[in-house]
């Protein structure tokens, strides 16, 4: 009789992933993970089909066959990628007591952040800042914006984004910074319906931009938005107010700061 919990822990060991790593992957509590890999507690179907994904193999193999005989080649029988699955990595960067900075992507550095958002060195030398208002509760980072899509932020805006672990956790029409494998870096309001075909709506709050979709595999990064820093401040009689009015007491000098550090 196969072991479906000794398959689990096997291939999460062959993939050099901890119990923690791979409960965020599937979306469940390490506890669980340890549940299962013991024998003390069976997979539901979903979660079974979740670990398949990553595993790249089918359910049928999990449950049928001692996957320690199967070479890589009969494992990925019945995969839909037959490749590598991607494993996320999020790279911060603390102060000496342990604190979070607030990381900024410039739109010069936009298209390297693709390659090296998982080395710590490339993060550790991005320019970094901090506001009374992310201090703590999260993990932030700060994206410089190109383009006119999502007006009336405009090119040059900074917007600052709490990193989100899952994609079942974004809020259908709120905006957010998405880091794709096609695309890079792109700021647009995000529907959610991975359930249904597997995909994500895009959309743009400048309506000469067309609305698209992209594959829910696409997506490396989701940071959802919580503010945004511009230089350029609202008509008085614009509906489109900054979502956070603390921080027009500090945008000027933490702009110059930002530039400052830029320059170094």
């Amino acid at each position: 009789m196969v072991a479906v919990n000794e398959n689990i822990r096997f291939l999460r060991k062959k993939m050099n992933l901890t119990q923690q790593q791979f409960a965020e992957l599937i979306g469940i509590k390490r506890s669980l993970v340890g549940a299962y890999e013991e024998g003390r507690a069976e997979p539901r179907l979903i979660n079974l089909s979740k670990m398949a994904k990553v595993f790249e193999t089918s359910v049928d193999i999990l449950m049928h066959n001692d996957v320690r005989r199967l070479s890589d080649k009969e494992l990925r029988v019945g995969s839909s990628k037959g490749v590598a699955p991607k494993i996320k990595v999020l790279s911060i960067t603390v102060d000496d007591n342990e604190r979070e900075y607030i990381d900024l992507v410039p739109q010069k550095a936009a298209a390297g952040y693709l390659n090296g958002y998982a080395d710590p060195e490339y993060v550790g030398d991005l320019p970094k800042f901090r506001l009374p208002q992310f201090n703590g509760g999260g993990t932030y980072r700060a994206f410089e914006v190109s383009g006119d899509s999502m007006l009336p932020i405009e090119a040059g805006t900074i917007i600052i984004g709490k990193y989100v672990e899952k994609i079942a956790d974004i809020k259908n029409g709120k905006p957010y910074i998405l880091m794709t494998e096609k695309d890079g870096i792109v700021y647009k309001r995000v529907f959610n319906y991975v359930d249904e075909n597997g995909k994500l709506f895009l959309v743009s709050d400048n309506k000469s931009y067309t609305p698209y979709e992209i594959e829910a595999d696409d997506v490396i990064e989701i940071w959802e938005s919580k503010a945004f820093i511009s230089t350029k401040f609202p008509d008085e009689n614009s509906e489109n107010r900054i979502t956070l009015e603390r921080l027009a007491t500090i945008v000027l000098d933490l702009q110059k700061e930002i530039i400052q550090l830029k320059e170094r």
